[in-house]
């Protein structure tokens, strides 16, 4: 079994970091040009949770999968799930939400077998593709607690007034 604490520690710091910006009201800068605001990150995050959700749930029914994250990086489909959420609040309750459901696949759900199964992946990052063969499930749960969610800590941060945490590339 994966021991999912530190997927849970960075989506809570995720979240946290996101209540925080979402509490600073209008005291939060307006991203620099080519940068996501709060909603956008949370969006993204949103939908890159929901793809290693499906990818973990295909693998949990025996089915084939694959992981492409060039949706989660579509402004236009960043745009919509922040209009279907229905605001910060609500995206912040889906990215939770999703966190667990990861955290329950990465646990106790599936084996190591399952979680050793190699899945096609496709990422990209600032225009540039980052992995482009299979990955095993377990290293894509690993890789959002590892990379992926404390990047996006890091650009909420950088929206505080005192610019905390840095930038992150989208």
């Amino acid at each position: 079994m994966m021991d999912t604490t530190p997927l849970r520690d960075a989506y809570r710091a995720l979240l946290d970091a996101a209540a925080t910006v979402a509490g600073s009201g209008d005291a939060v800068a307006v991203p620099p040009a080519g940068e996501w605001n709060a909603d956008q990150i949370l969006a993204h995050v949103s939908l890159v949770s929901a793809a290693t959700v499906a990818a973990a749930s295909c693998v949990a029914s025996g089915a084939n999968t694959t992981y492409d994250n060039r949706i989660a990086l579509d402004t236009w489909t960043i745009e919509r799930v922040i209009a279907l959420a229905g605001g910060n609040e609500r995206l912040r309750d889906r990215v939770r939400l999703q966190g667990e459901a990861l955290c329950a696949f990465g646990g106790p759900a599936l084996s190591e077998a399952e979680l050793a199964t190699p899945v096609p992946t496709r990422l990209l990052s600032g225009g540039k593709v980052l992995v482009d063969q299979p990955v095993p499930l377990k290293d894509l749960v690993t890789g959002l607690a590892e990379v992926e969610l404390p990047g996006h800590t890091r650009q909420l941060l950088a929206l505080l007034p005192d610019g905390a945490g840095g930038r992150a590339a989208t």
